[in-house]
């Protein structure tokens, strides 16, 4: 019998997070006596666990593995860990190894640049403009800014980060990329003027940012990060993009910086909680542009997840 695969990888709201069938057949085709089976609902999935020796899923509950007495691999799409609860690797129980999706960063970095064209290319106003036949040039072209030679501050700079980083560049935009470690090596594509600095030297780096975009993770280590005497630090011209995780600041602080305009703009796409509740008052900026959750939607998403998988799982059984 094949490497037996457990698959459920649905998604109701969001079409393009649901495991299909052609994904199904790519998988066998590129990985010689695999057998996929997919599932569209939990009691059948949790049944295929005493024979899975791998899952597909967006989560996974620790008990679970009560019943996959023979499950070697939980991979998920996902990029954060989020979701998935697994036993310590010292606790004696089995404890799979756990892959996460490493392609998001280019789908990413488009949302992200759309929103900075959004705000800085007075889209909005232009088509405000245009339901009333109005030929404002003057108005429109005032708001009209520019990423040339600016400086952008990305705020968890892993694999995510530094594909967004990498989109700003072709704009000979400045990079100072923000994590935990200085040592790590910098990306091939860093040039004159691009750094890699720590969160503790935020304070220092955040007056001279132009865009700062945040694509860190969620969990304690970065829970209020981003404080309110730091977004007392910004310059009134930054853009700010979150595509990380919403714990990164509380929502009052941003709020306080919006209406002392620390912040010029914001484009948010995660929130603590999610969704984000109606009684919340970021709806009724003019200057945020507010997504639910969607900055990593592709049409091409699970196709690039799949291509993903295929070369890990070649990688570890060379």
């Amino acid at each position: 019998m094949g490497l037996q695969v457990s698959v459920y990888l649905t998604h109701p709201h969001v079409m393009c997070w649901n495991f299909k069938d052609r994904h199904r057949q790519r998988l066998e085709q590129a990985i010689p006596g695999i057998k996929v089976k997919t599932f569209l609902n939990s009691k059948e999935f949790l049944a295929s666990l005493k024979d899975a020796e791998a899952v597909i899923v967006w989560y996974f509950k620790r008990e679970w593995l009560e019943n996959a007495p023979g499950l070697r691999l939980i991979s998920t799409p996902a990029a954060g860990d989020d979701w998935i609860e697994t036993p310590a690797p010292a606790s004696g129980e089995n404890v799979p190894e756990v892959w996460h999706g490493g392609f998001h960063g280019s789908m990413m970095a488009e949302s992200v640049l759309g929103a900075a064209f959004h705000f800085l290319k007075g889209f909005e106003l232009s088509k405000k403009m245009q339901a009333r036949k109005k030929w404002a040039r003057i108005k429109i072209s005032d708001q009209i800014g520019s990423l040339y030679q600016a400086r952008v501050t990305v705020l968890g700079f892993g694999r995510i980060g530094q594909a967004i980083g990498q989109a700003f560049k072709p704009f000979r935009c400045k990079i100072t990329g923000v994590r935990r470690s200085e040592g790590k090596p910098v990306p091939d594509w860093f040039g004159e003027g691009d750094r890699v600095t720590t969160p503790d030297k935020l304070q220092t780096v955040l007056p001279e940012t132009d865009h700062l975009v945040l694509a860190l993770p969620g969990g304690e280590a970065t829970d209020g990060l981003l404080t309110a005497d730091l977004f007392d630090r910004m310059n009134g011209k930054v853009i700010l993009y979150n595509v990380g995780r919403g714990n990164v600041y509380k929502e009052a602080d941003l709020l306080s910086a919006l209406r002392s305009k620390k912040i010029c703009a914001a484009y948010l796409d995660v929130f603590e909680p999610e969704p984000l509740p109606e009684a919340s008052p970021l709806w009724d900026f003019e200057n945020v542009l507010i997504q639910p959750h969607v900055s990593a939607a592709s049409p091409q998403y699970l196709d690039l997840y799949v291509e993903e998988f295929i070369r890990k799982w070649q990688d570890a059984n060379r």
